[in-house]
């Protein structure tokens, strides 16, 4: 059987997108994940702070993180994001993500983002709907 870290590793091998992020796992365990990503030129908007879509990709990874490392293939059904703070160039940051329900064919978690002085940055809620497939056979 599958330990939480080696789903996790293996969804973060096979994800091209996560990969060009530069997600970097810090801590799995059932039902929770840990991440890391720094801010690169090529993230920010034409305001000079970070793309909407880069701080929401950052949290969908830690959500899928999340939701799969029981080795139960997950699927978003619905997700939101609210923007706290800006996040600039050269900003560091982490994404935990904490398992709210974990029920036989949906999960809930939420999902906080913060920069490298502690601040918050963002909050993502998403819920997810269970396959009952192997994310790693």
């Amino acid at each position: 059987m599958a330990t939480p870290q080696e789903v996790a590793a293996h969804v973060l091998s096979q994800d091209a997108f996560s990969q060009w992020l530069g997600i970097e796992l810090l801590e799995i365990r059932e039902g929770y994940s840990k991440i890391k990503m720094l801010i690169r030129q090529e993230m920010v908007n034409g305001l000079g702070i970070i793309h909407g879509g880069v701080t929401f990709s950052m949290a969908d990874s830690a959500f899928a993180f999340a939701c799969n490392n029981r080795n139960n293939l997950s699927v978003a059904l619905d997700t939101s994001i609210n923007f706290i703070k800006p996040v600039h160039i050269g900003d560091v940051l982490i994404a935990e993500a904490r398992e709210l329900h974990n029920g036989k064919s949906t999960g809930l978690y939420q999902i906080e983002i913060y920069n490298q002085k502690e601040h918050l940055v963002a909050q993502f809620k998403g819920l997810c709907y269970r396959t009952g497939k192997p994310c790693l056979k």
